[in-house]
């Protein structure tokens, strides 16, 4: 019998199947499992990996119906190892998926009763223009910064390394946080939602050899965490007061105030495929009321 004859026969089972109490039970308990272990691992760079084991395991599927022998072989091969794999290279990340999942206190559904996603857009345009301020005034007295401005992927890897803010963006905020004798000033601001998550962050350097001999550190981290995320990183050079962003691997440097702030617009409010993230998930109201939102202020 075939993979496709045994789904149709269980389907025509079900009106004669009893689904009782524990039946339901069985059923949220799935539910919850599967829902709290992909929002763990949301906030992780390995969530990029799980995307690609599903892409795996739908072509797995396609060549399996197709009855495509070496490459079901293959993919079989793939598969009976790939767990043992997973589990050597991210055993760390593993552990804290672990941990948090034991410290869990159900957030989530704190999140939504509060409705405080109602004006998320508001808060993002606002700290946009806070941001921009910031780093125009930074340029001129030459004081470096870096910030990085999350957008789908979340950062929780690199938000471990830094010092908890959870605060409201502001210019004077931003400013005292990398003012040269803040204890904070070498590291990365992270911006999540237009809320100013924390600061004194570490970002993974670029390997690149691509990269220009007078770009310093600060600019070497921007284009790295650029390589790893869909985030846009903002930069101000403490030597030559420039403006610059990192953006998928690449440096636009030489901006003003007023650039800087259109690009942050396009990328996080007015992109197309934008989704603001609270934590966990997504809700396409907010991009609907953002939409109208920007319509009635222009």
């Amino acid at each position: 019998m075939t993979s496709f004859e045994n789904i149709t026969d269980f389907f025509s089972k079900i009106p004669s199947l009893h689904f009782g109490f524990t039946d339901l039970l069985d059923i949220l308990l799935v539910t919850f499992v599967l829902y709290n272990g992909i929002k763990l691992i949301r906030e992780t760079r390995a969530f990029q990996l799980v995307k690609g084991l599903v892409l795996l395991g739908i072509a797995y599927l396609v060549v399996y119906q197709l009855e495509m022998q070496a490459s079901t072989y293959m993919f079989r091969i793939v598969f009976q190892n790939i767990f043992i794999v997973l589990i050597i290279l991210f055993q760390q990340e593993i552990r804290q998926i672990i941990e948090r999942l034991g410290k869990s206190k159900f957030s989530s559904l704190g999140l939504i009763l509060k409705g405080g996603q109602n004006d998320v857009f508001e808060t993002v345009r606002d700290s946009i223009i806070e941001i921009a301020k910031a780093v125009q005034r930074m340029s001129d007295s030459k004081t470096g910064s870096l910030i990085v401005m999350e957008k789908e992927m979340l950062l929780g890897d690199v938000i471990k390394t830094g010092t908890p803010v959870d605060a409201h963006v502001s210019h004077e905020l931003i400013g005292n946080i990398f003012f040269p004798k803040s204890p904070l000033h070498d590291g990365a601001a992270v911006v999540r939602n237009g809320r100013l998550l924390c600061a004194g962050c570490v970002l993974p350097l670029t390997k690149s050899d691509e990269i220009s001999s007078d770009l310093g550190t600060r600019h070497r981290a921007a284009i790295g965490m650029s390589e790893q995320s869909d985030a846009m990183i903002v930069v101000t050079s403490e030597e030559t007061g420039t403006i610059s962003v990192a953006f998928k691997g690449e440096l636009t440097r030489d901006l003003t105030e007023a650039k800087l702030r259109e690009m942050l617009i396009d990328y996080l409010i007015d992109s197309p495929d934008n989704r603001f993230t609270t934590g966990d998930g997504t809700f396409s109201k907010i991009i609907k009321g953002m939409k109208k939102w920007k319509r009635k202020k222009n």
